[in-house]
């Protein structure tokens, strides 16, 4: 019996130049905006577009899966007077 996943990864990174970048780790969809929520709800939008008319099952999901979602940030360093 194959185990289904219940979601799907995430990435949301600063943009090289500008704005956001989201990337999905177990299906193919990167996309963008220029804020966190854009981006989000541009991602939100992929997804489902990308699994429209497909049996989640084929990329190894249950029905309706959800989309866990990770920010990462630069670390500031303090700096010394």
């Amino acid at each position: 019996m194959t185990h289904l996943q219940q979601t799907i990864k995430a990435v949301i990174r600063h943009g090289d130049e500008s704005g956001y970048v989201a990337e999905c780790i177990e299906v193919a969809v990167v996309t963008q905006g220029q804020t966190i929520d854009e981006t989000v709800a541009n991602l939100k939008d992929a997804v489902a577009l990308h699994l429209e008319g497909e049996s989640p099952a084929t990329f190894g999901l249950r029905e309706r899966p959800t989309l866990m979602i990770t920010l990462e940030v630069d670390l500031t360093y303090a700096q010394a007077s």
